[in-house]
């Protein structure tokens, strides 16, 4: 059906037959008697007749117009059809879905969105916020492209790159003994050891858990966590109340509540504050784009 619509792109060219409007059967690159026989298949397989025949001319019969006019538009339909996949294997068209945690809202994303938008116009966005715990296990059941979460160690069969790097930062109430202390002066990690804590569960995020741990057992105690939060920014909301101390990455005491007061540490503990993560295999054009606008450097 293609080759007999493939001529009305334009209107009775020299090559194509005046009294039906189908082509010879030399564009075709096809002899008449192969043509004839596809004809008639086509017609039995319908149970309509195309065509009238005579010994001089053949037209197209009413129903013969109609399916003609319908193969054009599904040649039509086609062809778009494969140009749209060009364009998606290309990454100028399709869906990205970016999954991320709310620090990474305010910080990264604005500028590697904004990038990505202007370079990829035809390209639907679909953002949504996710906790650390559930990010990696998105994109591993292909829930979403990419994830924006603390995530410090991976699974196998997921890549990770270092989005933005940090340092831990004690977090105080404004009430506590050393909140005075002169912003010139750091402290020692260790004259927190006997404060109550405000602490991030393991289940919560187990790589940024595990920097806290980490940073208390190089100061040579273990924390009283007393109190636990399901997030940064609840954690810095819960130091507010005046429930205790914590730690956490300098960059997210910017937006930090009324009534903490964020102290640097003699000891500088480094941390991999956010990672983007996305599947190791094929992660595909636009995913690729997207690392492009996102990772420094």
């Amino acid at each position: 059906m293609r080759e007999l619509s493939h001529e009305q792109r334009a209107p009775a060219p020299p090559w194509q037959t005046p009294q039906t409007g189908l082509p010879h059967t030399h564009s075709l690159r096809m002899s008449q008697p192969p043509l004839s026989q596809a004809i008639r298949q086509l017609e039995r397989q319908l149970g309509v007749q195309l065509l009238t025949r005579t010994s001089r001319s053949v037209a197209l019969t009413n129903a013969g117009q109609v399916l003609l006019a319908h193969c054009r538009s599904l040649i039509a339909v086609a062809d778009r059809a494969a140009g749209a996949a060009l364009q998606a294997q290309a990454g100028a068209i399709g869906v990205l879905r970016i999954a991320a945690v709310t620090s990474a809202f305010t910080e990264v994303l604005p500028r590697a969105l904004r990038a990505f938008q202007d370079q990829r116009p035809g390209v639907e966005l679909r953002v949504s916020e996710i906790d650390t715990q559930h990010g990696a296990r998105a994109v591993l059941d292909q829930q979403v492209d990419v994830a924006v979460i603390r995530q410090s160690r991976v699974d196998p069969r997921l890549r990770s790159d270092p989005l933005r790097r940090d340092h831990l930062v004690a977090v105080v109430p404004t009430a506590h003994r050393l909140a005075a202390t002169p912003a010139v002066r750091p402290i020692d990690l260790t004259e927190l050891a006997d404060d109550p804590w405000v602490w991030l569960p393991r289940e919560v995020s187990p790589g940024y858990h595990d920097e806290l741990v980490a940073a208390c057992r190089a100061a040579g105690f273990s924390p009283d966590a007393r109190h636990s939060a399901t997030s940064i920014d609840s954690q810095l909301a819960m130091v507010g109340c005046g429930l205790g101390v914590t730690l956490a990455p300098r960059t997210s005491t910017a937006r930090a509540p009324a009534g903490t007061v964020p102290l640097r540490l003699r000891q500088r503990f480094d941390l991999v504050e956010l990672s983007i993560v996305r599947r190791a295999h094929a992660p595909g054009p636009l995913v690729e784009h997207f690392l492009q606008c996102a990772l420094p450097g």
